[in-house]
Order: C-alpha cells, then structure tokens, then sequence
C-alpha cells in the first residue's frame, strides 16, 4: 500500500518548496525603487508638488498607492513637500462622532489609526466601547464595495443620479408613497436633508426602525406620562438599583455611559468615603450586567412579569392578580426585601426592565412613581434620542410594499432582510417595489435585492452632527479622503431633490450657523475644535402615575402563561456582536464574550441541570425550532447561572453577504423574535432536539480554576466598613521571603499600575483597544480552538457558588449541579505584571526579555529566537508566542491580511514576525511619546501625560497607571490603598499591578 507521507532531508531542501517560498516571499522583501513606486501610482519623478501631496500625503491616493503591491507597508516614500498640519512620525487629532459619541480620531500621516474618547465631552467624557475601538478597521474593510452599482453592476454616479431620480418621478406622478427606511437619525443635519427630500416628493415618509427595539419603553412613557421618549437614566444618583433582565453595564441602551454611572458609586474613590450602591439583578441568561450584580436571582422569562407584579404590590399594598412566582422560592423572598429597602431609598432608588413589552413597561413606570424615581434617578425632560425606532410602523411599511402601495423605498443604515422578524416576508413584500434604493457600503443582504447600492461613506469620512441626548450636541468630521467611489448618503438625498446647496459638508455648516450657533455665541471652528456643543439642560420634573393597572396585569399574566408552556428562549444582544451590523470586523469576531469567552460563534446557553435533564452535553449540536417553524442548528454551551427551563441565544450572527470575515460565522437568531401588541418581543418558546453532532466552540478561557492560588480575593461591604483591608490576606502569618537577587534601583520613573476589581465590569473594551493600539493580530476561529490567541490583555471571568459550608470555587469538585444555579463572578484583568523579579528574564538564552530602570519588562523581538522559556516560566500565562506571520500569511486572508486593513496598523509599534514572543509593553511608545512631549515644551512630565491604550478605554477607570515615584500620582494614591493585593505575591516575583479587592454589597439593609 503506497504511503501519503512525504519526508525531506533537511531545512535547506525544505527552504526551495514551492510552499515555503509562496509563503515567505514577501518576508523579507526588497522596497521597490521609488520610480516604478510612483509609476504604479500614475506618477512620475517630475510630478509637480501639489499633485504629489495630492496622491500621497492624504487620503484616497495614500490608500491607492498601498493597494498596489501586496506588501505596501514597505514601499517608504518621503514627503517632497509636506501638508502643513502633518509631521511624520506625530500624530494629528481630530474630534469626531461615533454613535452619538464624541471622539478623537488619532491619524497618523493622513490615515486614521486609533479612536480615543474626547475630552471636551463633559459628563460624557467616557470611554470607547469595543466597537468604538473596532470602528477604525471598518474603514479599510475590503468586503465594502468600490464604487456604486446599478442593477447589479459599476456604475458611475451620473448614471445612478439619472435612474434614481426617473424612479421618484415615476413614483411621485403614479400616486405610490416613497419611504426612507432608517435606523434611528439623531442627527439635526440629516433630519434637515430628509426634510428638504419630503418637501421634494410629497409622498415620502420616514420610516425608522431599530435592529433591537426600544419601543416599548417610549410607548409606555407616552402612555404613562404623555412623553413618548427614551428616559436619560441616571445610575449615579441611585443608591439602589434593581435590574429586570437589563443589560445597562452592557448592551441595553447606552452601557458605556452607564458603566461610568455605575461604577462612580462602587469604585476605589466611593469606597473611601465608605459609600457604595446595592445592585440586585433578576434575570434568566447570564448577562455582563448580572455578573456585576451583588444579588443575582435566576428568574425564568415567564416570571419577569410576575415577579414585577410581585414587587409592585408589596410597595405599594395593592393587589394586582399574577404576582405569584410558583417554586421560585428565593425570587420571592429577594422581592419582598427589595420593595422594602426601595421604601427606604425612597427617591435613590431605580427600577430598570429590558423588556419590549409596553404593558411590562407600564409596570415598572408605576413602581419607579412609587418610589419617587422621577426627577432623580429618571429624567424624562432631557430625553436620550439614541434609540426612536417605531416597530408598529415597520409591520405597516411590510404591508404597504405587500399591497403594492410603495413606488420607491430607500434603505439608509438598515438591513431588514436580515435582522427583520421575518427575513422571506420582507424580500417577498419588496419584490413588489419598482425602485429599491440602498446605501449600504456593501451589497448585504437587503442591498442586494436592490436596483441600486448608492454606496455610503464610513464615518471617518463624513460630515455630520449628532444629538443623543437633549441640548448635548457633537460633530461629525472626516478625518481621511474617501477611501473608494463611494459618496455620503445624505449628499445623494440633495442631489436627488435638487437642493440649492448639494455639497455636504456646506449644508451641515450653514445649517449649525444659521440655526444654533448665533444663540450659543461660538464659532463653527470652535465647534470642530472641541467637537461638542452642550446645552444647560432642563430642570428634571417629577411625574405621577394615575393609570388603571388592570388590563395592564392581565396582558402581563397571559403573556407569562404562553411562555411557560415549552422550553424559554431569550435572544439577545451580546458584546462583542450587538445586532451584527459589525459582523465583518475581524477585532470583533474575536472579541471573547464576556461570560462566556467564546469567539467567533454563537450558541445555545443551557443551565448544567437542565441539560442533564434534557440529557444534553456541552458541545452537543440541537436544533433549535420556534413556534413560528424557523429552526437553526447550534452547539450547547453550559452556563452556570442560566435559569431552569431557559436557554438563550446571541443575535448578530449568521450574516451571508457582510464579507470574508463574518459570512456564515454562527446562525441567525433573529427570525425568533415576533411581533406581539405593537412590539418586538425577543423571548419566545421553543424544542430542543440533539442531532447527534459535536461542534468544539473557540474559547479564550477553558481552564477555569485557580489551581488552590489565592488569586481572586473579594469581601462584602460589611466587612470592609469594619476592616478595609478584608479579604487582602493582610496580617495572615505567612512564610518568610528570601530575594536572590538585588533590588533595581528606579532614580526616575517607576511605571506602575492599579487595577480595582470592583469597577472592571469585564466590558472588554480595553482588549480590543489593546489590538489597535499595538498592531496584535486575529488568528481566526481555528487558531483560538488551538490557545493560540495572542491578545495582550485578558479578562478572565471566575465562578464562585454558595455551598453549605460557604464560597467554594470551581477548582473543587461541584457536589450539585443546583449549586451552579446561583453563581457570583468575578472579572480580573489580566496582562504582563512587569515584575521586579520577573522569572521569564532569568531563563531566556538570549537576552530578549529584559528589565528596564523605569520598572518594566522589555521584549527586544529581533533578539527573540522562540524558545518559549520565558511563557513557561510566567506564573500568570500572559506571554505570547506568534505561531505565524499572521499579518503576511495567505492563510489568514480572510481577517487582516490584505492590501487595505494593513493601513490600520500603528507605525510606532513593530508588526511581530512569525518565532517571536510577545506581550504586554505597558505602551512603551506611549511612555517615549509623553516624555518627548514634556522635553520639547521644556516641562517635568506630569501625571496624566501618559496614558495606556487599555486605560484611555476604559469607561469604568478601573485601570490607573502612573509613575509610583510620584507620591502624587493617582496610581501612588490607588495603591496605597488597604484594599492592595498582588497576585501570587507569595512567590515573590514582585509583580508592578496592584489589584483591589472585589467587594459586593450583598448584606441587606432593611431593618427588621
């Protein structure tokens, strides 16, 4: 029988396969010469200056020229002549808008790199979110199409203009409405344009509608208080917050600015002042929220209405039918306590509820009334404008295409053939559309069953303003040149209605100088300079509630009767994914989830009793089948804390026409949502069925345990007002540690860091600012089953469970699986602890570890021969090895690897090659940038100057770095604290991250 294996003699044979050589001949090759270098950009070595500057010193010619070669990062061409505001080698920043937020966009050389948060942005200076900091790569996505198209082909945009505006005309004279189909526009130059377009064609309506509904609480506001409005919450003001399936440190609504919210009442400074809110969170799916909680009740989804119900009436004495919760005996005795400390917090206390359901809504408006929310902790007078979406008026837009009524349709920042409730319906309902219109930047799912795909900018390069909250305005600026062919939306819609003024970026300015600027007496340049424009806001008033709760009950009660009747299933938005309209951002896709720490991939969450009783393994493949007959099949992943009878799947996966990276990652959970009273609804019942398959999920964390290693210490609130060192370990009689090696003499800087374990929501946001910032590379879903990650920063998520002989961690054999019912979590941080005695610099052959005099640990790559030494002498596995030349290896092609997503890449950090350990570098070109800075203005550098990629992220500020040598300094100031412990401090590696305590407020205050 021949044998398949094939064998060579040595490397130098190995070295002329066609496989090496196809992949390595980029690896060390040679710059091209400068003349076929500007050759291929249609140049030549007498272009006049301009033109140069023009093709190569900013924007759309750089990108072009990049695009030439396969390796264009090594084609160095210097500046003949140089842009005024561009140094190479210094960064420029521009003030910017992501999703309402204000931001700064560093661009380096005319090509943006990296999102930061604004500081200009007064109480919304907050962090960046992950996909804030993911935002930048979307730019350079090559997926997105290059020029317009027009029934399937290029086209120019002369001939789109031609047909587009036949197709109104037709339109218009026939008598059929034309609709504009949006997800939520909050910004005042858009409205204005969209204004102009209806003035023109009479027959058009705004239809907007969001991918995950917030109607129901707008509804129920409108119904309550006669303010159809999304509330500004205020999580600051609240002493005790009790949470009803709302993911608000996540996904719900606005998590970035209620994570910052949040924490100020539980963070390290709030602790000093021995002050600390109360968090109790009913929920069935583990959410990023429920594992902050300090009181997590498992609820299933047909007891959220009944247990409100339940709350309701035992503040306010009443007697609404349905408030009973069966067998849940802890949720019944959590909900009695917390209507009587909500009695007590009367005025600081807030009630929040994740469902779409307005009659739910309804509910929880009257407790807030109840409790005297109104005013302080909920303001309905200075509404949040992120979310406006009307899901009743999409259900009527479908039926008006059904019955031929609509003669256009205009899709902008929508896709509802793929995140709609029922995908068919709507391409079946917009067949019967003459003209279908898109602005999509890439032909997705809804775009391309359009006649035309009038590709739109990214928004790094538009103009624009946004409004999310009331009197709290910022701008929109572009920070590069159009990347492709495309062209902004909101210029399409002038050209079609044959507005007077049809250039963009005029229409925006004349629009903030005629109606808004004259009363705040600022300047339009003022305005781009600090990119937000704040209005004193209103007084919040206080509002009563007077409706009858009858009928509201009893929609309550029928609702949570059909959901008991099968198997629960939540759909919901995750972190990393939201509603999957960044399902090609390769940063993302590898963002792990934050409970579960899966990648690339969505699934079915099952409670470890229920799967057993369903007999049910992790890894198993179901099939997943609704009451309406849609079905997908997904691989089970256990999850302690998910509630009996429930089972809950991720939305915004499944996407089939998004691009290379995201098509066909997991399954589409969005045909379960349904259309019940006016509303989406995201819980509904299905069957579970096994397939007999097996699906290996790519998780970042699979080993769960703290191997007997105090590693995770936490105390409750109670104990630390009586010792605020509990929990720390401090005062234990321990053995005596012996240095063997002198201690580093640190005369200038001794870079230092803190970490407090009680504001890190485990967000993840830090991570992925990590990977821009420090060019760290996707590996792809193959390479994370394989532990071959390479992020510098993780987050890891640990359970702990209640036994009758106290707090047990996984580590010990689980006696119950009830036991993992009611979990606690804990969410550490963990990145390179730059130790005095670092154990990875003893061993390393090589000298390519080494410390530094300002306290760090150095990796010199080109002095790396791979021995991995080092990773296996880390006690806290945070160092690692590049398996492959994962930036320049075809392999990967479908994540970063190409022409375009290379420009994201920072040029003050090396691109590590394949055989080279790396790891966290504290941002080391961050530390030489500031202390440049501070020499050339001839100044000390100042605490603050200097700020880590993970820390500026960080809406939370539960990373604080700094100088220790400054007894000043915030990090000197946080690590004095008694709450300080280093892990594995017992081995004396001498680590430079201090860690806080994790303290949880779970000791009731109700007096008996």
């Amino acid at each position: 029988m021949e044998s398949n294996k094939k064998y060579w003699k040595g490397l130098e044979e190995y070295n002329n396969t066609p496989d090496f050589v196809k992949n390595n001949k980029n690896e060390f090759a040679e710059p091209l010469p400068i003349e076929d270098v500007l050759n291929e950009a249609g140049l030549s070595t007498v272009t006049p200056r301009r033109d140069f500057l023009k093709a190569l010193g900013f924007g759309l010619g750089a990108v072009t020229l990049a695009a030439c070669q396969s390796t264009p990062l090594k084609k160095s061409i210097p500046y003949l002549v140089k842009p005024e505001e561009v140094t190479p080698g210094i960064p420029n920043y521009y003030t910017s808008s992501f999703n309402g937020q204000s931001v700064l966009v560093k661009t380096r050389e005319g090509r943006p790199i990296k999102i930061e948060p604004n500081p200009n942005a007064g109480e919304f200076n907050l962090g960046t979110d992950a996909r804030a900091q993911a935002s930048v790569l979307d730019l350079y996505d090559v997926s997105k199409l290059k020029a317009p198209l027009l029934k399937t082909k290029e086209s120019t945009w002369a001939e789109i203009d031609g047909f587009v505006k036949s197709e109104l005309a037709k339109a218009q004279a026939s008598g059929k409405k034309i609709r504009i189909v949006s997800s939520t526009v909050n910004s005042p130059s858009t409205n204005a344009v969209i204004a102009g377009f209806i003035a023109k064609y009479p027959a058009t309506k705004l239809v907007q509608y969001d991918a995950v509904s917030y109607t129901g609480i707008i509804q129920a506001n409108q119904n309550s208080f006669g303010k159809a409005v999304l509330p500004k919450y205020n999580f600051n003001k609240a002493d005790l917050i009790v949470s009803f399936a709302a993911d608000f440190l996540g996904t719900w609504i606005s998590g970035e600015e209620f994570t910052s919210q949040y924490t100020a009442n539980r963070n390290y400074k709030s602790l000093e002042n021995k002050k600390m809110s109360r968090h109790i969170q009913f929920e069935s799916g583990m959410s990023l929220t429920g594992t902050n909680a300090d009181t997590r009740v498992p609820v299933k989804l047909s007891e959220q209405g009944p247990a409100l119900i339940a709350l309701y009436n035992a503040i306010t004495g009443s007697a609404l039918p349905g408030g009973t919760l069966g067998n849940n005996t802890t949720a019944d005795k959590v909900i009695k306590l917390v209507a009587k400390e909500l009695l007590q917090n009367k005025g600081k206390g807030l009630v929040v509820c994740g469902s779409n359901d307005v009659s739910t809504q309804i509910l929880v408006n009257a407790i807030n009334a109840a409790i005297g929310s109104y005013g302080t902790t909920i303001d309905l007078d200075n509404p949040c404008y992120l979310y406006a979406g009307n899901d009743a008026e999409f259900n009527g837009l479908v039926a008006e295409m059904s019955r031929r009524e609509v003669g256009a349709v205009l899709f902008l920042n929508s896709n509802p053939a793929y995140d709609s409730i029922d995908g068919k319906k709507f391409a079946d309902a917009l067949a019967k559309v003459p003209a279908k219109i898109s602005f999509a930047d890439r032909a997705d799912e809804t775009a391309s069953l359009c006649d035309v795909v009038a590709i739109n900018h990214n928004y790094l390069e538009s103009w624009g303003d946004a409004n999310a909250y009331e009197g709290y305005y910022s701008i929109v600026q572009p920070t590069i040149n159009p990347v492709f062919n495309s062209r902004q939306a909101e210029e399409s819609l002038l050209v079609w209605a044959d507005a007077p003024v049809k250039d963009y970026y005029q229409f925006v300015r004349t629009n903030w100088e005629t109606k808004m600027l004259p009363a705040l007496g600022i300047k339009w340049d003022e305005v781009l300079e600090k990119g937000v424009v704040s209005i004193a806001a209103k007084p919040a008033g206080t509002y009563a509630f007077s409706l009858s709760l009858a009928a509201v009950a009893t929609s309550i009660i029928n609702s949570s009767k059909a959901l008991a009747k099968d198997v629960e299933l939540q759909v919901y938005e995750n972190v990393p994914m939201r509603d999957g309209k960044n399902a090609n951002n390769a940063f993302l896709q590898e963002l792990p989830d934050p409970v579960s720490k899966v990648t690339w991939d969505n699934f079915v969450a099952i409670a470890p009793k229920y799967a057993e009783k369903l007999n049910i393994k992790e890894s198993d493949v179901v099939t997943v089948k609704g009451n309406n007959g849609y079905s997908i099949d997904l691989p089970v992943l256990i999850q302690p804390g998910q509630a009996q009878g429930t089972v809950s799947i991720a939305l915004g996966y499944g996407r089939t026409k998004v691009g290379k990276a995201g098509n066909d990652v997991g399954k589409n959970a969005f045909p379960f949502v349904s259309f019940v009273n006016g509303t989406m609804q995201y819980a509904t019942t299905v069957t579970l069925t096994p397939t007999g398959g097996h699906y290996e999920l790519a998780q970042t964390q699979t080993h769960h345990s703290f191997e007997g290693r105090n590693v995770i210490r936490e105390a409750s609130f109670k104990e630390f007002l009586n010792d605020p060192a509990a929990g720390t370990g401090k005062g234990e009689e321990g053995h005596k540690n012996y240095d063997l090696w002198d201690q580093y003499e640190k005369p200038g800087n001794n870079w230092v860091m803190a970490i407090d374990l009680n504001a890190c929501t485990g967000c993840g946001s830090c991570i992925v600012a990590c990977n821009v910032e420090n060019n760290i590379p996707v590996v792809g879903r193959d390479e994370v089953r394989r532990r071959r990650e390479m992020h510098w920063i993780r987050i890891d998520r640990y359970y702990s469970y209640e036994t009758a002989e106290g707090d047990v961690t996984r580590e010990k054999e689980i006696a119950k699986l009830e036991d993992l019912d009611h979990v606690s979590v804990v969410h550490q941080p963990m990145l390179c602890q730059h130790c005095d005695h670092a154990p990875c610099e003893t061993v390393c052959p090589v000298l390519a570890t080494v410390h530094s005099s300002d306290g760090l640990n150095h990796m010199a790559y080109n002095r790396c021969v791979g021995t991995r030494y080092c990773a296996n002498n880390c006690p806290y596995k945070v160092r690692r090895f590049n398996w492959f030349n994962y930036w320049n290896d075809s392999r990967f092609d479908n994540y970063l690897n190409n022409e375009f997503t290379q420009l994201v890449l920072n040029p003050d950090v090396t691109a590590r090659s394949r055989g080279v350990m790396e790891k966290c570098s504290m941002c080391i070109q961050r530390i030489q940038a500031g202390k440049l800075k501070a020499k050339i203005e001839k100044r000390p550098l100042k605490d603050g100057d200097i700020k880590m990629a993970c820390q500026e992220a960080c809406s939370a500020n539960a990373i604080i770095f700094g100088d220790s040598n400054d007894p000043n300094s915030e990090v000197s100031k946080a690590l004095r604290s008694e709450r300080i412990y280093y892990v594995l401090e017992e081995i004396n590696v001498k680590p430079g991250i201090g860690y806080m305590t994790k303290i949880r407020n779970t000791d009731t205050t109700v007096q008996a």
